[in-house]
């Protein structure tokens, strides 16, 4: 593979997982469904999802929550092409979230966030392009309780 090849891999898949938290996080979550392959996996330690549709409803769920304010701060995405067609990642993930008032432009910052780990991704490229095959939540440090 050559390595523009590579670079433009790493890239779209980069893209999903800032597309990802940003329609999350702008009211638009049931569009999370569109980033992920029709047989996708979403899971956390609470819940696993399978199947673009298991996945729009869960996130429609979210998406209908117009009280809960979030940002979920990724950062440093290791992205390693496996080949022209799969790629995994992991990113760091930082999240702030609260509950109160729809409509409100400003949340209390608490001074901690709601938790920090990292998604393990899975991507493989569809008919579509690059979307997630699974995604993977890992905890490490939460407020909430989470299971192991």
């Amino acid at each position: 593979m050559e390595p523009i090849e590579r670079l433009l891999i790493e890239r779209e898949c980069e893209r999903l997982i800032y597309a990802y938290c940003h329609v999350v996080d702008h009211g638009e979550a049931a569009r999370v469904a569109d980033l992920f392959a029709e047989d996708g996996v979403w899971a956390s330690p609470e819940a696993t999802r399978e199947g673009r549709e298991a996945i729009r409803k869960a996130f429609q769920a979210r998406q209908d929550n117009s009280g809960r304010m979030s940002r979920h701060v990724c950062s440093t995405p290791l992205v390693e092409v496996v080949d022209a067609d799969h790629a995994t990642a992991v990113t760091y993930l930082t999240l702030y979230r609260h509950d109160g008032a729809p409509g409100r432009r400003v949340s209390p910052l608490d001074g901690l966030p709601e938790f920090v780990g990292e998604y393990r991704d899975a991507f493989v490229r569809t008919a579509d392009g690059w979307r997630f095959g699974r995604r993977d939540f890992v905890g490490a440090f939460a407020r909430m309780k989470m299971r192991a």
